[in-house]
């Protein structure tokens, strides 16, 4: 007997990008990197409070942050895609601030069935309906145009934030 809901993931049929990445490829990558961003800013962060260095905090702080962002982009990408229900793409978003929460996410959602299936918008696909899955349909349609542009738009964002300082300056948790 199969787990899967086929209300969270009806897409079994569905296409594949040119370059076969799926959407459970792509969110499974995502989450390790995440939950491994996590670990070396947490040891950073230890090695600093041990006054052993504190060189490993701002390298360590930059790369998790910008993996951050794009684990939020490729959630909201695999949430549009799969067609999760809004409590289930806002439990992988908030899973992102949590340390290592990432990870027991995306095995529950995989174990439901969530990320079953292919790129319903790609390439002879299912139709675009709105603004969002119009969005989706072209990143799908020139994935490298796309990555090229979301890797643009996340720098861009990570620079602004690094310009704008860390959300918790040294000294000021305790």
């Amino acid at each position: 007997m199969s787990r899967r809901d086929p209300a969270i993931a009806p897409h079994l049929d569905a296409t594949s990008t040119r370059s076969g990445v799926s959407p459970r490829a792509l969110f499974r990558t995502f989450a390790f990197l995440e939950a491994a961003t996590w670990a070396g800013l947490i040891a950073g962060i230890v090695l600093r409070g041990l006054d052993v260095t504190d060189a490993l905090v701002r390298p360590a702080g930059g790369v998790h942050g910008f993996v951050f962002l794009a684990y939020c982009a490729v959630t909201v990408f695999v949430w549009l895609n799969q067609q999760w229900r809004p409590g289930t793409g806002l439990l992988g978003l908030l899973a992102s601030i949590i340390p290592f929460a990432t990870v027991p996410f995306e095995l529950v959602v995989d174990r439901r069935g969530a990320l079953s299936g292919g790129w319903r918008l790609g390439p002879g696909g299912a139709r675009p309906r709105g603004v969002f899955e119009h969005l989706q349909a072209w990143v799908l349609r020139h994935p490298w145009l796309a990555i090229v542009t979301a890797l643009v738009l996340v720098t861009a964002v990570f620079l602004v934030l690094l310009w704008v300082g860390p959300p918790v300056p040294r000294g000021a948790a305790g």
